[in-house]
């Protein structure tokens, strides 16, 4: 595989090598890859997630559990997404 990169790209890299971080460019651009994809795979998970919270919001109204949407639901929502995320 040949990999052309901007010249700015170039000398970050260069300079990731010379720091002694990294061993080659290679290893630069390897890690770099790892990172995109576990990124992805990251997104994919959270997107899998939400799909299935917009079933159960689906599966909720589609048996009349629902109600209307008003400031005390909507802080109940925030609390709820606050406690999820450890905030």
């Amino acid at each position: 595989m040949n990999i052309s990169l901007t010249p700015e790209l170039d000398r970050w890299v260069s300079e990731k090598v010379k720091s002694g971080l990294y061993k080659s460019s290679s290893e630069v651009v390897r890690d770099g890859i790892r990172t995109l994809q576990r990124q992805e795979e990251d997104r994919r998970a959270m997107m899998e997630d939400l799909r299935q919270e917009l079933l159960v919001g689906i599966k909720q109204l589609d048996s009349g559990k629902s109600g209307p949407f008003g400031t005390t639901l909507l802080e109940e929502v925030k609390k709820n997404g606050r406690r999820k995320l450890g905030v």
